[in-house]
């Protein structure tokens, strides 16, 4: 097995869980009654986090050395 290959298995895996908190907020609020919306703050918060880990993910697939 390729030593890069337990860190793609390790990413995926964390992906996987990342996706499954998000479901599962999403139900709690609705189940809740409350609204899903997103706010100016929220997009002030939310895109200095998600921008710089797509960048890095997509450079290192490109590049090969994911």
């Amino acid at each position: 097995m390729n030593d890069n290959s337990v860190f793609a298995i390790f990413i995926g895996f964390g992906c996987i869980w990342l996706l499954m908190g998000v479901g599962g907020v999403i139900a709690l609020m609705k189940m809740d009654g409350q609204e899903i919306r997103f706010g100016k703050t929220a997009l002030v918060v939310a895109i200095p986090i998600i921008l710089p880990i797509i960048i890095t993910l997509t450079y290192a697939a490109i590049r090969g050395t994911f």
